[in-house]
Formats: structure tokens, C-alpha cells, sequence
């Protein structure tokens, strides 16, 4: 057994690794996870001193909006939006343009800096809903000053292209967990699907916002697989989520879940495993963190998910914006878009 000032030497050394630009490595990764609590203090240290060397002192907020809900054929297991569970989450076809433009004017004039368009379902290759989300993004881009997001399932090479070309900044599609893990959560398309969705955005200069959903009974080495495999993707954000059992979805019985020291030691590893990238904590933040939620950031995020989620409510804008402030932490400014009218 290493002694203490072994262990000590050795959380500084990764902190240094991760501050010099460098990821920590898988084997540092899980010795991180297996520490006691009593380390958590020094991890989160060392996590913070990252954030602050490469992503600075700048929060960025971003905001989904749910333009289309439920009859997914899907069966991930933690989503309320399947068709193979029961649940009360609402159902309704794509909403028009007007009404995603309006959601992102609040949003913005909200404090927000990124806007993202969520589909349920497969994919999103309709022709007709394809043309309401390119009016949207363009709207998004030209009238609004917004930098966008789209979640919309598996799309085609073709439909990335066509979306990259009407403003659509960056495509979102979560991996969720590791490739090991992956069949206990989804059984009806596969993890290379995943992958293969994350390529072709950026096969086509797509900016890729990728990441996981934390406490879906999976394993530290399925957590440390995910976090390697998106870094050899090289996604540009990384979301953080964290379980939110959901009444009539499998996981609701199983006894799924993370503890609030667990999720906060996810983002910390995260930062040191992603020292220059966005880390940027989404959906179940405040069950999972409880009275805690505001370390997020000195655990090592730089960017988070405000307002509500795809199926669940979220805090007002306004405390989580006072919240990042009241730290000493700045908003980033807004997008310089070329064609965009500033936003003030």
C-alpha cells in the first residue's frame, strides 16, 4: 500500500500533467476514482488549478430546448421519451420555426450563449421537419447573434451538411457510456452507430459536443473507457449528466443512481482527463448534487446547461446566472458571428 505522502504526490502529479496541457492516463484515471473521500479536497484542487490554466475564468451557459418530444423507437433505458416504457413525459411533433426562435430570443436575452434544437426520435430525415430546423438555425444565427446545438438522433452525413450550411454550429450526440456497458442501456441501435454519427460531423468540420450519463449502474473502467474513447474522438465538449430515475424507464427500479461525492469526482477526473476542452455539466446536476451543485466549478467545469431539460425541469436562468457571478466567474461574451447582429 503507498503511503500518504505518496498518494499526495501522486494527485499532484496528474494535476501538474493536466496543467500542462497533457491528459492524465487511463490507469491515473481509475486510481483517481478508487481514492478514499479524504482525497477529494486535493483532487478538486488540482481539477480548479485546470480550468483556471486553460479555460480561464469564463463560464459558458448553454440552454435545449425539448422542439420535439416523445414516441422514440428507442429503448434507452434511462429516457422518458421511449416508446417501450410507460411514462408522463408530454408527446408532440416538431414545433415550427417561429417557436424555436422565440424559446432562443428568451433564452439569449436569459443570459445563454449557446442554443440547442432536441428532436426525439431515430433521426431527423423528414424532409419537411429537416427545412424547420435549417429556417431555425439560420434565424438563430443571423437574427439572434446565437451559437447553435442540435441533438436530432443519428443523422446522415448529408443532413449534417446540409444543417452546417444553414448555421448550425456544433451536432450533439452523447455516446451515453462505454462500449462494454453500452447493451445494458440500449438494445436497439448499436454503440457503433454512436460513434459513427460523432465521425460524420466531423468528417464535415462539425464542431462535436459528446459525452455520458453518470450513475446507470456502470463501472469506474466503463467510465474511464468512455472518457478514452472521447479522447480519441477528439470531441470539442464534453456534457456531463447524471442519472434521473424516471418512473416507468428500467432504471427506475434497479437501483441506478450517484451519489453526490461520486458525480463531483466525475467532473474533477473529467477536467484532468480533458484539460483543454469544455466540460460542461447538463441534465440531473441538481438531484445528484443536492446543496453541492454550485462546486461544479471549482470541480474543474467551465460550461453548463441552464433552464430546463428535454423532459425535466431545471432551476430559473436567473439563479443559475447569479450563481456563476456571485463566484467571481465571468459569462463568456457573446459570439462574434460573421453575419449575426451583435448581441448586447
Amino acid at each position: 500500500m503507498p503511503s500518504e505522502n505518496e498518494i499526495i504526490s501522486r494527485i499532484l502529479s496528474c494535476a501538474e500533467t493536466a496543467r500542462q496541457g497533457n491528459s492524465i492516463t487511463k490507469e491515473d484515471a481509475r486510481w483517481l476514482f478508487s481514492l478514499p473521500e479524504e482525497y477529494a479536497p486535493l483532487i478538486q484542487e488540482g481539477a480548479d488549478t485546470v480550468r483556471e490554466a486553460h479555460r480561464g475564468n469564463l463560464i459558458d451557459p448553454c440552454t435545449v430546448m425539448n422542439a420535439k418530444s416523445g414516441g422514440c423507437s428507442e429503448d434507452c433505458h434511462f429516457c422518458a421519451q421511449s416508446t417501450h416504457f410507460r411514462t408522463i413525459a408530454p408527446t408532440y411533433d416538431l414545433m415550427a420555426a417561429d417557436t424555436i426562435v422565440e424559446a432562443a430570443r428568451k433564452a439569449r436575452d436569459n443570459g445563454t450563449r449557446r442554443f440547442c434544437i432536441g428532436t426525439s426520435g431515430r433521426t431527423l430525415e423528414n424532409p419537411v421537419e429537416l427545412r424547420v430546423v435549417e429556417n431555425a438555425l439560420g434565424r438563430l444565427r443571423d437574427d439572434l447573434g446565437l451559437w447553435s446545438c442540435a441533438t436530432l438522433g443519428s443523422v446522415s452525413k448529408n443532413t449534417v451538411e446540409i444543417l452546417r450550411d444553414a448555421g448550425l454550429n456544433r451536432l450533439h450526440h452523447n455516446l451515453e457510456t462505454s462500449r462494454n456497458h453500452f447493451p445494458n442501456i440500449v438494445t436497439t441501435h448499436s454503440y457503433d452507430d454512436r460513434i459513427e454519427t460523432v465521425l460524420k460531423a466531423k468528417e464535415v468540420g462539425m464542431s462535436v459536443c459528446s459525452g455520458g450519463i453518470f450513475g446507470v449502474g456502470e463501472s469506474v473502467d466503463d467510465r474511464v473507457s468512455l472518457f478514452d474513447l472521447l479522447r480519441d474522438l477528439d470531441v470539442d465538449s464534453i456534457p456531463i449528466n447524471f442519472l434521473v430515475p424516471i418512473a416507468g424507464t428500467p432504471l427506475f427500479d434497479s437501483g441506478s443512481g450517484i451519489e453526490t461525492g461520486e458525480a463531483l469526482r466525475v467532473i474533477s477526473v473529467a477536467r484532468l482527463f480533458f484539460p483543454k476542452k469544455e466540460v460542461r455539466i447538463c441534465g440531473g446536476r441538481m438531484p445528484a448534487l443536492k446543496d453541492r451543485h454550485s462546486e461544479i466549478f471549482t470541480h474543474g467545469a467551465d460550461g453548463v446547461m441552464i433552464g430546463n431539460y428535454l423532459t425535466r425541469s431545471g432551476r430559473s436562468p436567473d439563479e443559475d446566472i447569479r450563481m456563476i457571478r456571485e463566484q467571481g466567474y465571468d459569462i463568456v461574451p457573446p459570439h462574434s458571428i460573421s453575419s449575426a447582429t451583435p448581441v448586447r
